[in-house]
């Protein structure tokens, strides 16, 4: 796991397959982003089968068979699609064409797992809410920052649990480190990657959504802009929002590229999530200055104020279900609505952003 990188960030976690071996095959299609090795490293250890990669670049190609030598490269996309032995698709192209790659994919009659973000604009989303409907196969999306977080898996349990009463506000920073030497071009041009809000504030809308057991939110406000990054005009690397749920909850996230070399991990993610009866502060990848280990939890109730070091012992749920969900048809991983509204409302946030640029000049984008 490439702790500086978070474009190469891979989690790994104990083995806890929810499948035999052969049960459950699937196949990787677009290495374009390193999230990847995550989504499939989850998979199999969930117990799926991985069979096939296909992407045009061989030089992504035979890294990725040294990561999983039992993997079979393919010749052409349409030799995975067509297999019927596969049962889902992992990918992570290029973020303005995962849609694409996801409507192929379930044509052929395949659950999708894609890297978040899912889409850069909202007719993508549309079109996915159809052929889902029209199919009746799972959408899935890569929300990384709470599925695949030991310390943010174990907040949602503690709220299931009642642990700091009904959840007021989520406040949220997914600060990363640019490295803009490795970065592809694509990465940097806003008709590929989406902007900002659309692609690293995904993370945030959907944990907000999801602490908050809400089913829709209102973005009321969002800014971004480029202060730092001006060699590359079409980039953001800062933006934040504030919503407001459909059940009276709030939520105020900031996003940025702004991560300093002195920090030992690729960002210094954190959410803050006040309920009625308590907090908790996650503190994800870092403790800074104290526990280079990620995954501290801090909670403060009626009844404690308690600290929580969670490296390597609460696993990843989310891939096992998510497995469970494709073969028997049921929505225990994350449901099809609530991947899709996380999935709009950072279109939303991103399509009505306030652009303030270095000088504090405000614009409308």
């Amino acid at each position: 796991m490439k702790r500086n990188d978070g474009m190469n960030y891979a989690p790994k976690g104990k083995s806890a397959p929810v499948v035999t071996d052969g049960q459950f095959i699937i196949a990787a299609i677009g290495l374009d982003h390193g999230h990847i090795y995550g989504m499939c490293n989850g998979l199999i250890e969930a117990g799926a089968t991985l069979k096939w990669v296909y992407d045009k670049d061989s030089k992504k190609v035979a890294e990725f068979c040294k990561t999983y030598p039992q993997v079979q490269p393919a010749q052409s996309e349409k030799e995975i699609l067509e297999d019927p032995d596969v049962k889902l698709v992992a990918g992570a192209t290029i973020t303005s064409k995962r849609c694409d790659l996801g409507l192929r994919v379930l044509d052929y009659g395949k659950h999708y797992f894609t890297d978040k973000s899912p889409f850069t604009t909202l007719e993508q989303l549309e079109l996915a809410r159809k052929k889902t409907a029209e199919t009746g196969l799972k959408w899935a999306v890569y929300y990384s920052e709470r599925l695949h977080v030991e310390s943010a898996v174990f907040a949602g349990q503690l709220i299931e649990q009642g642990a700091i009463g009904k959840v007021v506000q989520v406040l949220g920073t997914g600060p990363h480190r640019s490295s803009v030497e490795s970065r592809p071009s694509w990465f940097f041009e806003r008709e590929y990657y989406g902007g900002i809000l659309c692609d690293i504030g995904s993370h945030q809308i959907e944990q907000f959504l999801f602490y908050a057991g809400a089913k829709d939110a209102k973005v009321v406000h969002s800014k971004l802009g480029n202060y730092k990054h001006h060699q590359y005009p079409e980039f953001e690397d800062f933006g934040d929002a504030t919503l407001i749920a459909d059940n009276g909850a709030t939520n105020y996230f900031r996003v940025d590229w702004l991560t300093p070399d002195g920090l030992k991990t690729w960002g210094d993610g954190r959410t803050i999530i006040l309920g009625t009866d308590g907090y908790i502060e996650i503190r994800k990848y870092i403790d800074i200055a104290r526990d280079e280990d990620g995954d501290h939890l801090y909670l403060v109730n009626h009844d404690t104020e308690q600290h929580f070091s969670l490296n390597g012992k609460v696993g990843f749920p989310y891939f096992g279900e998510l497995i469970l969900d494709c073969l028997n048809d049921t929505e225990n991983a994350m449901t099809q609505e609530h991947t899709f509204k996380a999935a709009e409302l950072c279109l939303i946030a991103q399509r009505d952003a306030i652009y303030v640029n270095d000088e504090f000049k405000v614009n409308r984008v």
